[in-house]
C-alpha cells in the first residue's frame, strides 16, 4: 500500500522591508513520503524570502520537470525558478534555460557537490545558489506542526522567523549571484 502525502496548512505573515512586501498567505504543503520535517521547512520559509501573488509550490519531488518552487507570468512564462537540494548540472542547464532567473538553495553537506558545480555554473548568467547552515535547518525542523502559524521578518537580507515556541534569525549564505 503506497503512503500519501502528510498535508500541512500554514498562516504565513510576512514583512520584507528589503522589498517592501507585507502579506499574509494561507498556504496549504503536501508533504511527500519521503520528505523530510527538514526540507518542508526549507521549502516554507524560501516562499517568504521570495514571496509573491503568483509564486507557487509544485508537485516538488513527484515530477522531475518542475523546480520545487516557481513563478510565472500570466502568459505562462516561466519567471523563477527555485530548487533545493543538490541539483544535477544537467537539471540547473534545464532550468536555467527555461527561466529566466534560478535560484538554489543549497543545505546539509552541500561542499562537496559546491565544488563540483562552482566551475560549470559560472557559465550560467541568470543563476544564484545560497546555502543553509546545518545549525539553521536544524532548528527549522524543530518547528515543524501540521498547522503553522508563523511570522517571517526580513531586513538586510536577515531572516527572523517567529512560531508559537520558538524564534530563529539567519541570513542565507550566497555562494553565486546572478549577474
Amino acid at each position: 500500500m503506497a503512503l500519501g502525502a502528510t498535508i500541512c496548512k500554514a498562516e504565513l505573515n510576512i514583512v520584507d522591508m528589503d522589498r517592501h512586501y507585507y502579506q499574509q498567505h494561507s498556504l496549504t504543503l503536501a508533504q511527500h513520503p519521503s520528505e523530510t520535517d527538514q526540507r518542508l521547512m526549507i521549502r516554507l520559509l524560501v516562499f517568504a524570502l521570495h514571496a509573491s501573488e503568483s509564486l507557487s509550490f509544485t508537485k516538488g519531488l513527484s515530477t522531475d520537470d518542475e523546480p520545487d518552487l516557481w513563478q510565472k507570468s500570466l502568459s505562462d512564462d516561466i519567471e523563477l525558478w527555485i530548487e533545493l537540494g543538490l541539483p544535477s548540472e544537467k537539471r540547473l542547464k534545464k532550468a536555467c534555460g527555461r527561466s529566466q532567473q534560478v535560484i538554489v538553495y543549497t543545505y546539509g553537506s552541500a561542499e562537496m557537490w559546491w565544488k563540483q558545480m562552482q566551475s560549470q555554473l559560472a557559465r550560467f548568467k541568470n543563476i544564484s545558489v545560497y546555502h543553509l547552515q546545518p545549525e539553521t535547518t536544524e532548528i527549522l525542523q524543530t518547528m515543524k506542526q501540521r498547522n503553522l502559524d508563523i511570522q517571517v521578518s526580513i531586513q538586510d537580507q536577515e531572516l527572523t522567523c517567529h512560531s508559537e515556541d520558538q524564534s530563529l534569525s539567519f541570513t542565507p549564505e550566497v555562494k553565486v549571484k546572478a549577474e
